[in-house]
């Protein structure tokens, strides 16, 4: 296997997949370039830790693609202060990046995120990864108007949304189709009909 220049795939990753899908916000690029992938993915995988796909981690688990990544942290455009609560989908790598732009982040699994019995809110909540549903626990996890940015899953394709919490009601809105690894935990329950 390959050595890994990471500072030179850094750049690459900001030059060729970043700025030219659209993502050219400095504190975006900024946190990017900062942390380094390779520390979020096993040992076999770093000299991949940049490609212009999701990662495999094991478990049905992946690091999403940097692009990914990068359109998540412009959506939600994260502020001093907020509280931010970020579901993670394998790694720690999302709230890496979003951690020294808000006044506090926690991550959470996305079996913890199902669980009903928190009563913290946050004003931005950030999914890694995803979702064909957001449960009501989750939800209630979000402040009135506080944002949220997500994957979700529709007709087989994934696409970012984001939404806002009004009334007590979170309503998601698809702003960007792209390949993002599906968070199984928020699948929908299945049923038929005749």
């Amino acid at each position: 296997m390959t050595e890994l220049n990471a500072p030179v795939a850094r750049k690459a990753m900001i030059d060729s997949q970043l700025r030219t899908s659209g993502v050219n916000e400095e504190y975006v690029l900024a946190r990017m370039n900062a942390v380094p992938r390779e520390n979020f993915v096993p040992a076999e995988a770093r000299p991949i830790a940049y490609m212009d796909r999701a990662v495999p981690l094991g478990d049905g688990r992946y690091l999403s693609s940097p692009v990914v990544h990068g359109m998540m942290l412009t959506e939600a455009a994260p502020t001093k202060d907020d509280s931010v609560l970020v579901v993670e989908g394998g790694t720690q790598y999302l709230a890496e990046l979003i951690g020294p732009l808000v006044a506090d982040v926690q991550q959470i699994s996305a079996e913890e995120a199902l669980a009903k019995n928190s009563r913290k809110t946050f004003s931005l909540i950030v999914i890694d990864g995803a979702i064909e549903h957001l449960p009501d626990g989750l939800a209630k996890r979000l402040a009135e108007n506080g944002r949220i940015v997500t994957g979700i899953v529709e007709n087989g394709i994934t696409r970012i949304a984001s939404g806002r919490k009004v009334a007590g009601a979170v309503t998601l809105q698809a702003v960007h189709d792209i390949g993002i690894p599906v968070l199984h935990e928020f699948d929908q329950a299945k049923s038929w009909s005749f």
